[in-house]
């Protein structure tokens, strides 16, 4: 007997194009469909199968969640649970599995794009410029949820790479205080993106000094990736030199040569 199985599927930030081909074909067979109702564009179920079952999520509480699944997956029914970006990102799938194999049901993570590398694509950014930043940090500043000791903001700011906040909106000040802590300036770049890929998508360009006050004035409280990187400050882009090696004539690597140059 076939082990009963529930995907979990990245729906991606917001268009629904921007769900994986797998994704797409995984929600249109399923006979359930839970999703996180609060980000997941509803788009995505115009299609499903005739007599599927469509429920929203935000307002369940996880057992609730286990149980609607569990039923399902255990009559033998193909089950979608269907998260906004990327599940693997704070998707809260690891208690969900957990209880879900405690009832002897095997889960499949579908991956999917995540909304800091939406922000990234609609701001037109390469998080990791050479020579300038080559690591990106995908965050959170600390609310309610609390960080671990290692991990506090000011510390992971302290590497003055490229950092991506999640779930931060709300808490601007703390963050605008923890990078300027750990030693970066008023003026260094920010780049905001409120619901990266829907229709009514911001991209509010900034720097650290004016981050609260810009936000404000663009009523960005909420379902805003906020990034801050040097790989952001246009002006220092275009005055320094920050090319790859990849594409350098004269760097040679495994599919050609480089060209001599002659002074």
């Amino acid at each position: 007997m076939t082990q009963p199985l529930v995907h979990m599927i990245g729906a991606g930030p917001g268009d629904p194009e921007l769900i994986t081909v797998k994704g797409k074909k995984l929600i249109e067979e399923a006979d359930l469909i839970l999703y996180t109702d609060s980000l997941v564009n509803p788009e995505l179920f115009t299609n499903v199968k005739e007599g599927a079952v469509v429920k929203k999520s935000a307002g369940m509480h996880l057992d609730e969640l286990v149980d609607i699944m569990a039923e399902a997956a255990l009559q033998g029914k193909k089950v979608a649970r269907v998260h906004t970006g990327d599940p693997s990102v704070y998707g809260a799938i690891f208690e969900q599995m957990k209880k879900l194999a405690e009832r002897g049901i095997d889960t499949k993570i579908i991956p999917g794009v995540s909304a800091a590398f939406a922000a990234a694509a609609s701001a037109k950014l390469e998080l990791t410029v050479p020579e300038l930043t080559q690591t990106v940090i995908l965050t959170r500043a600390e609310g309610r949820t609390p960080m671990p000791e290692k991990e506090k903001l000011v510390d992971l700011a302290r590497h003055q790479c490229s950092i991506a906040l999640f779930l931060s909106a709300t808490l601007i000040k703390k963050v605008v205080a923890s990078f300027l802590e750990a030693g970066w300036t008023k003026e260094d770049a920010v780049v905001v993106v409120y619901k990266a890929s829907w229709p009514d998508e911001i991209v509010l360009r900034t720097t650290l000094g004016r981050l609260q006050e810009d936000m404000r004035k663009h009523r960005i409280t909420k379902q805003a990736m906020v990034i801050v990187s040097k790989a952001a400050d246009e002006k220092r882009l275009q005055s320094g030199n920050f090319e790859s090696k990849l594409y350098d004539k004269t760097f040679t690597h495994g599919y050609r040569k480089g060209e001599k140059v002659y002074e």
